[in-house]
């Protein structure tokens, strides 16, 4: 999955959300796949972010 991908279907979980699009039952299965969904989102930044490091270290 890319980054792009997993980040607007967790804008699209807390957009309905916001307007109260899920029933009870669905709300605790959304915020589970919301939380697996940040996860993926932040270690993919965390990933990215040392790549670019190792790239401006070797340039030094």
């Amino acid at each position: 999955m890319k980054y792009e991908a997993a980040f607007a279907q967790l804008q699209d979980i807390v957009r309905k959300m916001e307007n109260d699009e899920y029933s009870i039952d669905e709300i605790a299965v959304q915020l589970k796949e919301a939380q697996r969904l940040i996860k993926f989102c932040k270690d993919k930044l965390t990933c990215t972010e040392q790549e670019i490091q190792k790239i401006q270290a070797e340039r030094e």
